[in-house]
């Protein structure tokens, strides 16, 4: 949500020989107008994603109301944040190497020098960063040559605080600090990928919380449900119940992205494909808001295509700058 401040100054000439006023007696009013923007994709039945739209083409509602858009554009210019959130627990081991590749080139691809930055978190049973923002495709590899499975478990210890529960994979607690610490500050276009078999044991924070802090920052999460099945099989199939989907699906969904699923027909090498294609695909619309409520929570938002075979991909709602 974006803050727009404009200072309104009346010009004085000089008529009927009166003198203008001096430059400090101007008076200056400054009004506060909060303009609403939200990032999103279109696909059609079949999945595409379309490209085509205008904004006659859409409906805004805002906790059921219907809103006037005032701004819609095309956003692949927008500079663009990703943050790469990588899990190092020890049920990823087995995969780290094809992620590090794969990420790798990734990064070379979709990074404008000089536009686009991005920066590499690992999560086991502490959060590290492991490249701070960058637009060097080689610092990002140098970060990801750092990463390594941490099979510990225990107590402490890590940026989180965690006093009296047992930590394992801190995937909320991740995503938490990438979009309240690092993205929140950041302008234009942001994204936060998730690497993991969606598991979470032992974070501070709960999933919503995740959510929220990903939606007070206007970040879009990207989950890549990653699972090694020989490890699950090993462990009798009980471990995480062969990963969980759920947790990832939830926060991707509340903040506007969407979960992939690393499989033999489509590898992580396809997947990032596929987000680069949507990452360059997204619209951007925008409304001043006509709700009367003065509560710092949830407003619910819906962008509804008149196309009836059309679907939108959008967070599910933002929170006013008195929440922020």
């Amino acid at each position: 949500m974006l803050a727009v401040a404009a200072a309104l100054r009346p010009m004085w000439g000089q008529a009927g020989g009166q003198q203008a006023p001096k430059p400090e007696e101007l008076p200056t009013i400054s009004v506060d107008v909060d303009v609403v923007n939200i990032l999103f994709t279109v696909r059609n039945k079949q999945g595409g994603l379309v490209g085509n739209l205008n904004k006659e083409d859409f409906v805004v509602e805002e906790d059921g109301r219907s809103q006037t858009v005032k701004y819609f554009s095309r956003q692949s210019d927008l500079p663009l944040t990703i943050g790469l959130l990588v899990d190092t627990s020890v049920s990823q081991g087995a995969l780290i190497d094809q992620e590090r590749q794969a990420s790798s080139l990734f990064f070379r691809e979709v990074l404008r020098m000089n536009k686009d930055q991005a920066f590499l978190l690992s999560f086991d049973i502490h959060v590290d960063m492991l490249q701070d923002l960058t637009d060097s495709a080689k610092l990002l590899r140098a970060g990801l040559d750092k990463l390594r499975v941490n099979a510990g478990a225990g107590y402490g210890a890590g940026p989180v605080p965690t006093t009296g529960k047992p930590k394992g994979t801190l995937l909320f607690d991740a995503v938490y600090l990438a979009a309240d610490e690092v993205l929140k500050g950041q302008v234009g276009r942001k994204a936060g990928v998730l690497i993991t078999d969606g598991n979470d044991y032992g974070s501070h924070y709960t999933v919503q919380q995740a959510i929220a802090a990903a939606q007070k920052s206007d970040v879009i999460l990207y989950g890549i449900l990653y699972l090694d099945d020989a490890f699950y099989y090993r462990q009798g199939g009980i471990v995480g119940g062969f990963g969980s989907g759920g947790s990832l699906k939830k926060l991707a969904e509340e903040t506007g992205g969407r979960v992939y699923e690393v499989s033999r027909k489509k590898p992580l090498r396809t997947i990032y494909q596929e987000l680069q294609e949507e990452l360059r695909s997204q619209y951007s619309i925008g409304y001043t808001p006509t709700s009367t409520r003065t509560d710092a929570g949830l407003r619910k938002i819906r962008i509804v295509p008149r196309q009836k075979d059309l679907k939108v991909q959008a967070r599910q709602g933002y929170y006013p700058k008195s929440a922020q």
